[in-house]
Formats: structure tokens, C-alpha cells, sequence
């Protein structure tokens, strides 16, 4: 098993967009590093470190953590130091429940929107996601996968379902960069074959069961034992768990 592996010294960064502020700037390259696992739960953010990693002075990085603070992405601890929140198994199972619960009403909602040209764009992207798989490339893999998933669900032009989507995915990510970086994105299952087929059918059903299915199997190819040891690597206290039959384990997917 290959030891977790710490984020690069620089944050990957996107081009200013000509109608951004430096304040509205760093605050998307912060949410999105975090969204993708650059920073691992338990792992400090300091205002000096992130100003240097963006190569911007304090103040535009004070107010970054602080809107991200109040989005839950990360924490403010009694020693007024941040960090990004540890996981939980009973958080993780309510994080899950709650994509589930969008993610699927978000792909029905956008099915009609979705064209031939949509449809070849999440081709190519889904042809990304095999390709970062195959070469065991976590980063890239949970970058084209969250994009997979945005692609969809941003045809149907949702204003809330989306920011409530993404807030997920901030207290998600993090923890799902540690746990490929432990085990290797080889042990990742999707089910984005299944869901195009669905798309180009417009079958509303089997798409809600395929994104149902990819964010269970997101997780479940995980394994309990390694997402109890991951939960323990972040200081999590291992909770005890009754041993169960391969059958009843089968019986209910575990969630994404």
C-alpha cells in the first residue's frame, strides 16, 4: 500500500477571468483545490502559506477562508487555527445520502437540455476520467470526474440545485484524495458508460439509477476495512463494527 501522499508546495491555479476580482480569484482556486483533495482532512491552511502559494498579499486570502468557513469547507478551531474538518462515518454517510439525493435530481432536471453536443462533450470527458483510471492518476481522475458530473448537471441550468452540489462535493473531496492516495485509483468503479447510455435513450429512470449507482460504487469499491483505516490515518476514532457475511454486505451497497 503507498503512503499518502502530501499536496505539491503550489496550488493549481486558473486564469483570472477578466471580471473577477483578486478577492473573488483566490477564493476559486482555494474552493476548487479543495473540492479536488488538495488539501487532506486535518491538514492547517495558513493565511502567509496560501498567499505565497498564489503569490498575492493577506488580505484577499483572509476573506477567502473566511467565506469558506462559513460554507463548512473548512474549520476554525478554538486556536483560531484552520484546518480542513476531519471525516466521520456517521458524516460520510449523511454526505453520501445527501449527493444521492441531489446529484440524481439534478440529472433528471438537465436530461432534456442535454443535445448531441452535450452528450460528445461528456464523452470526451468520460474518456478523460478511463485515461487518468488506467494510469492511476487520482488527482486528474477526481478533477474529470467532478467535471463529468458539473458537465451533466449544469444543462439544466440550476440555480440551487448546483451551489448545494458543490458544497457537498468541498466537504467530500478532501477525504476521498486521502483514501485513492492509500489504496490507488484502481479500486474506483463508475458507472458513467451506464448513465450516457441512459442519456441518449432519455430514459429518466435508468440515468437516476446510474447516478444512484456511481456515487454507491464511488465508495463501496472502497472497502469497509479501508475506509475504517482511512478514518483512523485522520485521527477519526475507529468505531466497532459487528462482522457482517459477504451476503448481507452485498445485500446493502455501501455509500458514495
Amino acid at each position: 500500500m503507498s503512503a499518502i501522499k502530501l499536496p505539491p508546495p503550489d496550488l493549481p491555479t486558473a486564469e483570472r477571468a477578466q471580471d473577477d476580482t483578486l478577492q473573488e480569484w483566490v477564493y476559486k482556486q482555494l474552493r476548487h483545490a479543495i473540492m479536488t483533495g488538495h488539501f487532506v482532512p486535518g491538514h492547517s491552511v495558513t493565511i502567509r502559506g496560501v498567499a505565497e502559494m498564489l503569490g498575492v498579499s493577506l488580505m484577499p486570502v483572509r476573506e477567502a477562508l473566511r467565506r469558506l468557513v462559513a460554507e463548512r469547507a473548512l474549520e476554525l478551531l478554538a486556536n483560531r487555527r484552520v484546518t480542513v474538518p476531519r471525516m466521520t462515518p456517521a458524516k460520510l454517510d449523511e454526505l453520501c445520502a445527501a449527493r444521492i439525493a441531489l446529484e440524481t435530481l439534478a440529472a433528471i432536471r438537465a436530461l432534456p437540455a442535454i443535445d448531441a453536443e452535450r452528450l460528445a462533450e461528456l464523452r470526451r470527458i468520460d474518456a478523460e476520467v478511463d485515461v487518468a483510471l488506467a494510469a492511476g492518476d487520482v488527482p486528474t481522475y477526481l478533477e474529470k470526474n467532478q467535471e463529468f458530473h458539473l458537465t451533466l448537471y449544469r444543462a439544466g441550468d440550476s440555480q440551487v440545485l448546483i451551489p448545494l452540489i458543490e458544497s457537498l462535493w468541498l466537504q467530500f473531496g478532501p477525504f476521498m484524495r486521502m483514501v485513492l492516495g492509500r489504496i490507488g485509483a484502481s479500486y474506483v468503479l463508475d458507472r458513467h458508460a451506464e448513465a450516457l447510455a441512459a442519456i441518449e435513450r432519455k430514459d429518466a429512470l435508468a440515468v437516476r439509477l446510474a447516478i444512484e449507482g456511481d456515487i454507491r460504487d464511488g465508495m463501496g469499491s472502497i472497502g469497509q476495512e479501508e475506509l475504517l483505516n482511512s478514518l483512523q490515518a485522520v485521527g477519526t476514532e475507529r468505531p466497532r463494527l459487528a462482522r457482517r457475511s459477504a451476503a448481507a454486505n452485498a445485500a446493502e451497497p455501501q455509500g458514495s
